[in-house]
This record gives C-alpha cells, structure tokens and sequence, in this order.
C-alpha cells in the first residue's frame, strides 16, 4: 500500500490536534468537504478507521494513533531536513516551541534563552508562558517545564530540580501581622493562594520529627498566574507558599523573608518533557541539555533559603 497524497496526513495530524475537522480544515485553509474526503481517503488507503467521530468530537482509535505518531515524525524529518539545507551542517538552525510556568520563565529563564540564542544564532525561540500546562502533542509543544508529579506515560520526562516550597512574606506585611510561629498560626493570616495545573492549591503541608500539618489557608486574593501571587507577597499584602527556584533572589535580597523553616514542606520536581517515541530535532535536544545543565551549576539558583 502506498499513500497517494501526503496532505491527507497533515488533514489527520490537524484534526487530532484540534478534535473537529472543521477546526482542521480552517487551519489547513482548505474546505470541510475536502477535509472530510482526504480523511475517508487516507482511511480507505490504510483499510483501518483512524477516528471515532460524534457531534461533540473526533477522537483517535488505536490504530489513528498509530498512525498519529507516525505521520508526526515524518513531518518533522522534513522539517528538520529542510531547515538543514543550505545551513552549516554542525550548526543548530530551526525553531524550538518552549512552554514554561509564568514566573519560572520570568524569574530564571529569560536570561538563559538569552545566553543559549547566542550559542545558536540559527534558532528562534517560541515561547509560551503559563501556568496551565501545555499538552506537548496537542498544543505543538517541543519542550514543556511542568512541575510535580507526572500522570502521562505518553511523554519522555527529564528531571531538571527537585525544590521544596518556601513559605514566605515581605517585611512589611510581618510588621503589620506578625510572624506566623506554627503551621497552624497560618489559619489568621491572609495566604496567597494561586493554580497548580487546574485547581488552586489551598491546603498547604508541613512535617517536623514525625508531625504532619495540613492547612487549608485563605486570604482576600488568588489568582491563575503565579507570577502575580510572588507580586503581591513582595508587595506585603500576605504569605505565599511557592518553589524556592523562583523565590531565591528575593530571599536573598531580603524582599521576602522565609517562614517556618524548621518546618519541611513538600517537594516539587520540575521536569522538562518531551513526546515519547517521536524523532527529537537536535536543537530540542540541545535546550533540554542546556537548560539541564544550568539548573544544575548556576551558583544563584541553589533553590532554598540561606
């Protein structure tokens, strides 16, 4: 069997992404009947039904995805083999799809985009900022930073830090409330709460010899961006629990001063994560492998308070 047009793929690959072959047809600039005709097409080449569909939504079968990881491949060989022609060979050249959590890419990674476009001059940079995690496949995502633990076995995860949470406040808003002396003291206080994936994080975790404390906090403001919750603990108006990766150079000006420390709080893993069993383009792997390093020596970024 051979296939007779490549575009019926790129009908595939696009109606997977979008779930509707209308969306799909709009984005390949073509109309719903010839996208409809090259998907009956491509399925009548193969003799395998590549999509369950409904009225709500067109989802792969088995064998869809199958042939979805295949076809995602191929295009991206050709993608690489034609950034490739007419370049220096032993230069990186292409674009790389980054999505970061907002204050992360605000607070840490911004000057290390910088400093690794200057190492390659022949790739751009498409970033996408925040805190509602990308989907590496759907979204067109080549490197996505995800923080905590990992449910999609579909995708190569790489561990780039393993920071605990820094509880947290400005001097000013301490002279004004006081210094919260247990987990439990957090209950009086306006806490800053922020999303983690789809829900806020509203109960936080302590452990000290054996004790553990779960307090569920509140306070007058939350927010979907995490950025703005570290504005507002700079700002003095209350305390924030978030990954010490972002808060260091703040606790180390004395911006915001460290609460409890005696006390452990949770863990959270920042990974860089990749599309399992796809080709990987040179300059992907070369961001992973820088960013892999810098978390690992930059002498600021030590991840906890001092």
């Amino acid at each position: 069997m051979k296939l007779e047009n490549t575009d019926d793929l790129r009908v595939l690959i696009h109606t997977a992404r979008t779930g509707s072959l209308t969306r799909a047809a709009v984005a390949l600039g073509v109309t719903a009947s010839a996208a409809s005709a090259a998907l009956k097409r491509l399925e009548s080449q193969l003799n395998a039904r590549l999509f369950e569909r409904s009225t709500r939504a067109m989802r792969l079968t088995e064998q869809g995805r199958v042939m979805l990881d295949y076809a995602q491949r191929a295009f991206d060989l050709l993608d690489e083999a034609e950034a490739q022609v007419g370049a220096d060979q032993a230069a990186l050249v292409g674009t790389v799809r980054i999505a970061a959590p907002s204050d992360l890419a605000r607070n840490v990674l911004l000057p290390w985009f910088d400093d690794f476009l200057a190492l390659h001059p022949g790739v751009q940079l498409q970033v996408h900022v925040g805190d509602r995690p990308k989907d590496v496949v759907r979204d067109e995502v080549d490197i996505a930073l995800r923080y905590g633990a990992l449910a999609d076995s579909q995708l190569v995860a790489r561990t780039l830090a393993t920071p605990r949470t820094v509880l947290c406040a400005a001097p000013a808003y301490l002279a004004r409330r006081g210094t919260p002396a247990t987990p439990h003291d957090l209950a009086a206080h306006n806490c800053l709460v922020f999303m983690r994936g789809d829900r806020h994080h509203r109960t936080w975790h302590f452990s000290k010899g054996g004790e553990r404390v779960d307090v569920r906090v509140s306070g007058d403001r939350s927010v979907d961006d995490a950025s703005l919750a570290h504005d507002w603990a700079r700002a003095g108006h209350g305390i924030l629990l978030k990954t010490g990766i972002e808060l260091q150079g703040d606790l180390d000006s004395g911006a915001l001063v460290p609460l409890l420390a005696e006390w452990e709080t949770d863990v959270y893993p920042l990974h860089a994560l990749l599309p399992s069993g796809r080709f990987i383009p040179a300059r992907v792997r070369a961001l992973a492998d820088f960013l892999a390093q810098r978390f690992t020596t930059d002498p600021t970024n030590s991840f906890s308070p001092r």
